[in-house]
């Protein structure tokens, strides 16, 4: 397989989806990988050290889009970059598989394209989880950016002349993201407490050191998809989960927002009532901003100051840990191309019956394909 590599076209996106180490692997096994001048740059990646791992380097997107029989990318390719593709080619990324006028567009172009968004949550296939190894940067980069942005010490100080109380940081969703987000929070020094709809978490949440707040659900609803996500709870739930989160606010110093429903958009968690209500100087990260935010007051890319309080709306935080980031999501992609290319040869055969595959493919030969199809 002739396997290309573009640099992304995304305002601000510096990841790459492969590594020397990545290409490495790929040229071992029988495929030709050619990359585009300066698609590594911006994760600290240079074309002399794809060159010494086995790549081939080409000028320009379109050059490797007229050349390769797969296409590996970060985010999925926009309008004008679906038509450089050639017909028949294999696509593998962060195709945002819900967005129906793209799905169109690749079926159109009569493309066989993976989104890495719809790997099944099974054992089997964490070492391809690309939207875990994501979004564990982008909690611990959230902690990072809240850090910066709050204009006190996280952690509590004794000192000669008096003692300083330690940050008071109000994590929502305790997913891959919330998780880290914790865990780095607790790092630093601050006192945390998490809040989340699956009750499954809680023990995940006090292991970490932090304390788990939460709205009791019916009898028997765990709170989550038979995937694991966060599912959307009734209006019931929501109206104690508004009640509980306003109070929590208050007393907080730092909140950071972390909760997706997948394929919609992000719940409003954060009301500005509910900003009004908190502290001068607090601080709250929105990692939702993409899907709308957690907060409605959040503006995506933007920092921002309502009634006191900072927002802090970046739309891609894994970009800005872009090495560390690059370099695990290449993995998670030549791991799942593992499945997809023989060990030797590098000849390309897609095994309909294996259940990652079947989740993870959009469109097959210019066919949309069904979730889980």
């Amino acid at each position: 397989m002739r396997i290309g590599i573009p640099a992304e076209t995304r305002p601000g996106e510096r990841r790459v989806a492969a590594t020397p180490e990545t290409v490495k692997k790929l040229c071992a096994g029988g495929n030709t990988v050619l990359v585009q001048k300066g698609a590594g740059a911006g994760a600290f990646f240079s074309d002399s050290d794809f060159a010494a791992a086995g790549a081939q380097l080409a000028e320009t997107a379109a050059d490797v889009y007229a050349a390769a029989d797969m296409t590996l990318k970060v985010r999925g390719p926009e309008p004008e970059e679906i038509r450089a593709l050639r017909s028949g080619t294999v696509l593998v990324g962060l195709l945002t598989p819900h967005r129906q006028d793209l799905m169109q567009a690749y079926a159109q172009h009569g493309l066989t394209a993976f989104a890495m968004e719809r790997l099944p949550r099974i054992s089997r296939a964490q070492g391809m989880d690309a939207l875990s190894s994501q979004a564990n940067i982008g909690g611990y980069k959230a902690v990072l950016l809240a850090a910066h942005y709050y204009r006190r010490f996280f952690p509590m100080l004794m000192t000669a002349a008096g003692t300083v109380k330690a940050a008071r940081v109000l994590v929502l969703g305790a997913g891959v993201a919330g998780l880290q987000a914790i865990a780095t929070a607790k790092r630093l020094g601050s006192v945390v407490e998490a809040f989340d709809v699956r009750a499954a978490v809680k023990e995940q949440v006090e292991s970490l050191g932090a304390k788990f707040v939460e709205v009791p659900a019916a009898p028997g609803d765990s709170g989550e998809t038979a995937g694991g996500y966060a599912k959307e709870m009734s209006e019931d739930y929501q109206r104690r989960q508004a009640e509980l989160i306003h109070q929590r606010a208050q007393a907080a110093d730092v909140v950071i927002t972390t909760a997706l429903i997948p394929g919609k958009p992000a719940p409003a968690l954060i009301s500005e009532d509910t900003v009004k209500a908190m502290k001068l100087g607090s601080v709250i990260v929105d990692l939702a901003v993409e899907a709308g935010g957690n907060c409605p007051l959040t503006e995506t890319d933007q920092v921002v100051e309502r009634h006191g309080v900072t927002l802090v709306g970046f739309s891609n935080l894994p970009s800005m840990v872009a090495a560390d980031a690059s370099a695990l999501y290449a993995r998670n992609l030549l791991n799942f191309l593992g499945l997809l290319l023989d060990p030797k040869t590098g000849a390309l055969n897609i095994p309909m019956e294996d259940e990652i595959i079947r989740g993870a493919l959009v469109c097959h030969q210019g066919t949309i394909q069904p979730s889980g199809a």
